[in-house]
């Protein structure tokens, strides 16, 4: 019998299951300065966000920034606070539940979805410790920005890949690196366009208004800009939108430096001027109603827009846990499992439990 005692925390009977990490931006615990002090030094800190000078940054970030941000963030919070917390986080475990059931029901094999959050909690090293302890040996990372930046979706992959150095035995991965022209997703995102035309009138103008970043970040090659431009043209031709129908626009800049243009609160400043006096404006970069557009865009970027002369603004909801949107989701992950032992077809329950369980005989035997 060998004398070698495994250490690690690992049942050789334990059955191996497909993992999917579910990731989204993040929320502070609370709509406290404290919590949203803790939120922001987390997020602003990242070099994928900030492209600063480390000592600069750092300098400008806890010497005037998080000495004077987090209490009018806190406010701003507070407006859109609900009994269940932080709408992102509400609603992304409703969209991480939802698509567990929906895998559940496609894949033969055992699947494990788990939520995280880049900044704040659940954290993504949290998200992939409970894929770890389910056995998870293969694992998608599914990003839940439809637009590819290095600002999100890169920032995701560098804390998936932080917490796997720390890993002695490595999953099977594979990468979601954006879905800002997949069928289903445009598809959805129409559907949900269509639904509000049709129960309040169709506007003058809609307006697509993405989250911005630094111009100089789509100089040094960022495609973000041209996939937001893609998503947007998309939906507006699945509406059977005219040219001078459609906007597109940025919100949400940050700093003094020049952001992605048209800015969103700029333009509907001028749309009045310009006649156009009743608009719908939707926010598909977001795939879950956060601050950004409950607050930023259906209140403040409102008020704008009326004072301004407007008449008439709706803002149309993210895809949240809409069923077309859990299904695209759902077909998303699936097309990049592909060969994935958990979904072939001839996957038996009772074959693996048998082949689980000899395993673990050998292991024995072997002293484990």
């Amino acid at each position: 019998m060998s004398s070698y005692q495994g250490t690690a925390d690992y049942d050789h009977k334990t059955m191996p299951c497909t993992g999917v990490l579910l990731c989204n931006l993040g929320s502070p615990d609370a709509p406290t300065p404290e919590a949203v002090r803790r939120y922001l030094a987390q997020f602003l800190w990242d070099p994928r966000v900030i492209e600063v000078s480390r000592p600069v940054w750092w300098l400008a970030l806890h010497g005037v920034i998080l000495r004077i941000r987090p209490k009018r963030s806190a406010r701003a919070y507070q407006k859109v606070w609900t009994d269940d917390g932080s709408p992102l986080i509400a609603i992304s475990k409703r969209q991480a539940e939802a698509l567990q059931l929906s895998l559940e029901s496609r894949i033969p094999g055992p699947v494990h979805v788990a939520l995280a959050m880049r900044y704040g909690r659940p954290s993504i090293d949290s998200a992939l410790q409970r894929l770890k302890q389910a056995n998870a040996r293969r694992i998608l990372v599914l990003p839940l920005y439809p637009q590819y930046s290095a600002t999100t979706t890169a920032s995701v992959f560098d804390a998936v890949m932080d917490e796997l150095k720390t890993w002695r035995w490595l999953p099977e991965m594979r990468y979601v690196n954006h879905y800002h022209d997949d069928a289903r997703y445009i598809q959805a995102l129409a559907n949900s366009i269509r639904e509000q035309f049709e129960a309040e009138g169709r506007p003058q103008k809609l307006i697509f208004s993405f989250h911005g970043t630094p111009k100089r970040y789509f100089l040094a090659g960022d495609p973000y800009f041209c996939e937001c431009h893609k998503t947007a043209r998309l939906t507006a031709a699945a509406l059977g939108l005219s040219d001078e129908q459609w906007q597109l626009t940025f919100q949400s800049r940050f700093g003094r430096e020049e952001w992605l243009q048209p800015y969103t609160d700029k333009t509907l400043g001028k749309l009045p001027k310009q006649g156009i006096k009743n608009i719908a404006v939707v926010s598909p970069a977001f795939s879950a109603d956060c601050l950004e557009t409950l607050e930023e865009i259906a209140m403040e970027n409102r008020d704008i827009f009326l004072e301004a002369g407007g008449e008439s603004y709706r803002y149309i909801p993210a895809l949240n846990d809409r069923p077309d949107h859990i299904e695209a989701l759902t077909e998303l992950a699936l097309r990049h499992m592909q060969g994935w032992p958990e979904l072939e077809a001839d996957w038996n329950v009772s074959h693996v439990t048998r082949a689980a369980e000899a395993t673990q005989a050998r292991a024995r035997a072997l002293g484990a």
